[in-house]
């Protein structure tokens, strides 16, 4: 036999597996632990989209009982009377004050944060930025009462300073008129909740921060980038999807803060054209103020604001994940 035409025969072909031998065998190398987390992960998820729809079925059903006898507009009307016969009651003031505050607080908090985080991983040596963490971890889990507390004590006694800086310099622009009184205004309610999401948004963010490819900072030091320049064309591309995220969780606390609030604002249901002046009100505040005292007509009114706050936190978790979905290919999060 020819020894060279022994070695170029091919092989013989494997035989093919069907796909129901395939499955079987997939399964029978899955391990029992694997099975029980898979049935885990898949009953939590299912469990979640369970209690997200019970909760937005209760709030709709008790929302409907109150709407149902509301001679507003529940969109557009400036007062809250349950009492009265008929009721009347609408959210324009405290869609007006949830939307401001959080605002406020989200321009003043999120630069704030981002710049204590690059300062950690980025600037501060390792004995002076493990303490710094250290003391924004503790922020993160003071109450909200106490934040409530030192804002009506520390906080508002020591505004009038900045609320006549602000009427003197930027009066003209009706936005910062102040006519005197105690500082209980928006613009405060927005600089508390700016100091109670700072702990959130910097933890998170400094997080992302630290998971910036080294390579990708080292390269750029390479090429002769300074420090900021590394930050500006590395770090922050990177961590960009994960900044939206955690600025999403502060304003979901903003958006619902409730104790803090109502120790520090001067509530009323009058929208005021001027930070500065006392009034307004949010829906977390007006809640928390009037369901101990309403009658069961008005806990559905209330119920029926607190489902216009449950929208608008789905429509802002919503957004932000499109935010993040479409600029995840610039995030360098798949580099």
């Amino acid at each position: 036999m020819d020894i060279s035409t022994k070695n170029t025969e091919a092989p013989p072909p494997a035989p093919r597996s069907s796909g129901a031998s395939r499955k079987r065998a997939a399964r029978g190398a899955t391990r029992p632990g694997d099975r029980v987390f898979l049935a885990l992960s898949r009953g939590s998820g299912i469990l979640l989209l369970v209690i997200m729809a019970a909760i937005a079925v209760f709030l709709t059903y008790r929302a409907s009982l109150a709407l149902s006898k509301n001679e507003g507009n529940f969109l557009t009307t400036f007062e809250w009377n349950t009492n009265t016969i008929p009721p009347v009651f609408g959210i324009a003031v405290l869609a007006f004050g949830t939307v401001v505050s959080a605002i406020i607080a989200m321009a003043l908090a999120v630069p704030v944060a981002v710049g204590i985080a690059l300062f950690i991983t980025h600037y501060a040596p390792r004995k002076l930025g493990g303490p710094i963490a250290y003391v924004i971890d503790l922020l993160a889990a003071v109450p909200s009462i106490v934040y409530g507390l030192w804002g009506a004590i520390v906080l508002v006694p020591h505004l009038n300073g900045l609320f006549g800086w602000l009427d003197h310099y930027f009066g003209w622009t009706g936005i910062f008129t102040w006519q005197g009184g105690a500082p209980r205004s928006m613009l405060t309610v927005g600089l508390l909740l700016a100091i109670m999401i700072l702990p959130i948004v910097t933890n998170v963010s400094r997080e992302v921060f630290r998971q910036a490819p080294q390579m990708h900072q080292e390269a750029a030091l390479a090429l002769g980038a300074t420090r900021w320049e590394v930050i500006r064309m590395s770090v922050l591309p990177f961590g960009r999807s994960g900044v939206i995220s955690a600025s999403m969780l502060g304003l979901g606390r903003a958006l619902g803060e409730t104790m803090a609030v109502a120790t520090v604002l001067s509530p009323s249901f009058q929208i005021q054209a001027s930070l500065l002046d006392p009034g307004g009100g949010t829906f977390a505040q007006n809640i928390a103020s009037k369901f101990n005292e309403a009658t069961v007509f008005g806990q559905d009114a209330l119920i029926a604001s607190g489902l216009v706050l449950f929208i608008i936190t789905l429509l802002v978790n919503g957004a932000a994940r499109y935010i993040i979905n479409r600029r995840k290919e610039y995030s360098g999060a798949n580099a």
